[in-house]
């Protein structure tokens, strides 16, 4: 299947999107993981894509979507994927059709994750990550067994990444209402979308987007018969 996951900053995107490609073999596709992993390198698109990531806004399309597109195209997306944080705005999602349906390889389903956005708040702000194994935790909700030192590498001292601080996460909020939420409705009119909430425990939300998954299923099946 050929999947995107919806939603703002904190939804859950990215811990559905694992959990459900490990079940069922698919490629998870994090644009946030990647443009990371090209800051890091200290790449030319990492260092234009910086900036924007720390101020809270989104990179520009055109140095997210050729990347993107090339990452589709390899050969372990064949059986399947997973978009997550992708597309981000209509320009992106416009290109995301014209590439697949060159490759004649259409999304078979979008689902958004819903939550509001006091609880966007709460979730990023509290996260802590290790800068050695990149490994997440949450002051409130899932702390390092002894404070500040991870449980995963032993390194100590989390930090806070920029796009994480409260006041950047609302930033964040303004440009995702802005830019990505009109996507909702570009992929429901493409009778593409299913909306589940996401301010349930996680196998709550994770059964919940099965049940969407298997609708999505089925209308492909029928459409395909």
């Amino acid at each position: 299947m050929r999947l995107v996951l919806l939603g703002p900053p904190g939804a859950g995107k990215g811990t559905q999107a694992q959990v459900l490609c490990k079940d069922k073999g698919w490629a998870h596709l994090s644009s946030g993981d990647i443009l990371r992993g090209e800051v890091k390198a200290g790449t030319e698109l990492g260092a234009k894509a910086k900036a924007f990531m720390d101020a809270g806004q989104l990179v520009p399309d055109d140095l997210v979507v050729n990347m993107m597109v090339s990452r589709i195209a390899r050969p372990d997306c064949a059986g399947g994927f997973v978009l997550d944080g992708f597309p981000r705005t209509a320009v992106q999602a416009e290109a995301l059709d014209k590439a697949l349906a060159r490759s004649g390889r259409p999304l078979d389903g979008v689902v958004s994750l819903e939550v509001r956005d006091d609880e966007v708040v709460r979730r990023i702000s509290g996260r802590r990550t290790c800068p050695q194994c990149g490994a997440i935790y949450h002051v409130q909700t899932l702390r390092p067994k002894v404070d500040d030192v991870c449980d995963r590498c032993g390194h100590r001292g989390l930090t806070q990444r920029a796009d994480d601080r409260e006041e950047v996460v609302g930033q964040r909020l303004v440009a995702y209402r802005r830019q990505t939420e009109p996507l909702i409705e570009y992929y429901r009119r493409a009778g593409l979308l299913e909306q589940v909430s996401a301010e349930q425990p996680i196998d709550q939300v994770r059964a919940e987007l099965d049940e969407a998954l298997g609708r999505r299923q089925g209308a492909v099946g029928g459409a395909s018969a």
